[in-house]
């Protein structure tokens, strides 16, 4: 779900303690609850190259109070309505085995576990989502850079076991997304090739508006790498 405020790595933190101490005060402290964040989110807890995100997706597990609760914090810090929701639910990126591969991250008020997705799964689920005029591609370069800068570099060999653990195959993922992913894994300048994939998606996403604007042709899923290619060409033969 999209959202007009922007969630940092620090008022995420802030919201997730707010929403279980509102819980534990609906609840009480016998039976907790667990949330899995998901993309934004999760690439926020985890990593420092994402400043901020508009999308709060993550897989519920509590009593039937947690709706409450997230509303009643929702209501009283000004958030808009499903700040915290299951709406990747219904993309094609999810997968009932999420839960499965999914880390601790934090626990608040004794009450909400919190956990996130492993760097594997979390790439395997921005290949399958692929949006170019997104944060998916970029996602993908950044995660890869700062698990080799930790010393925990992935391979090919890890993501394409994370890939068909959730989704069985690569059937649904886009030749030029896998193409975006061999360049990041043979790069020697993962931090350049994020930069560029960043730039790449700004001027994506211009382009889709420029067309869905001043364009009668409609953008659909079927068009839209058409519709980025050309701008693409035009640009760099323009700059040529």
């Amino acid at each position: 779900m999209s959202i007009d405020k922007a969630f940092t790595k620090e008022n995420l933190d802030y919201y997730l303690k707010e929403l279980a101490k509102e819980f534990r005060k609906r609840n009480g402290t016998k039976i907790p609850a667990e949330i899995v964040l998901i993309g934004g989110a999760a690439v926020l807890a985890n990593y420092g190259f994402r400043e901020m995100t508009y999308d709060i997706d993550a897989v519920i597990t509590a009593s039937s109070v947690m709706k409450e609760a997230i509303n009643a914090v929702g209501d009283r810090l000004e958030l808009p309505n499903g700040w915290l929701n299951m709406d990747f639910k219904n993309t094609s990126s999810y997968s009932p085995k999420l839960v499965q591969y999914s880390k601790h991250y934090r626990t608040y008020s004794g009450v909400l576990n919190i956990r996130t997705i492993n760097a594997e799964y979390l790439i395997a689920m921005k290949l399958m989502s692929g949006r170019r005029y997104k944060k998916d591609l970029s996602d993908i370069v950044g995660i890869l850079n700062e698990q080799k800068k930790v010393g925990e570099p992935l391979d090919y060999n890890k993501i394409d076991r994370a890939v068909k653990d959730l989704y069985g195959d690569w059937n649904g993922i886009s030749k030029y997304t896998i193409q975006v992913l061999k360049a990041a894994l043979e790069s020697e300048n993962l931090t350049e090739l994020f930069e560029e994939q960043v730039k790449e998606e700004i001027f994506s996403k211009q382009e889709i508006l420029r067309v869905q604007k001043y364009n009668e042709e409609k953008v659909t899923k079927s068009n839209i790498d058409d519709i980025i290619n050309l701008a693409l060409r035009k640009s760099k033969k323009q700059d040529g």
